[in-house]
């Protein structure tokens, strides 16, 4: 039971994150902006709480903080490469899955490098 709550507790948290960042108001657009501008300008990088939403979707299944149940593939402590390469070896279609092909296919290759940073960086 301690299970199911800590599970609906990571859920709720994780709508209420992105349920939250949905309603922020978008960026003014910029007056002028000109081709070298944008190329010197660096990519913002997500923030940790936004990581950590984005790993809360593996949680259901491979538990609360990394470390599932018998039967199932614990994150926590995993090298951030070999996540990497599972993760695109599922959304590419090379490795068969029941549900992690669709998990895999909705994260971009940065968001898939941050979610394996989060969960290399926890103890097993």
């Amino acid at each position: 039971m301690k299970t199911l709550v800590q599970l609906l507790a990571v859920g709720l948290l994780g709508a209420a994150a992105l349920a939250a960042q949905a309603q922020a108001p978008a960026a003014a657009p910029a007056a002028t902006v000109t081709p070298a501008a944008t190329a010197a300008a660096p990519a913002q990088l997500p923030s940790a709480l936004q990581i950590r939403v984005w790993a809360s979707t593996c949680m259901a299944c491979h538990g609360t903080a990394g470390r599932a149940q018998p039967g199932m593939a614990s994150l926590a402590g995993m090298p951030r490469d070999d996540m990497i390469r599972k993760m695109q070896d599922f959304k590419t279609g090379r490795v068969p899955a029941t549900i992690m092909h669709h998990h895999a296919r909705g994260y971009s290759d940065e968001q898939i490098a941050a979610i394996a940073g989060y969960f290399a960086a926890l103890p097993r």
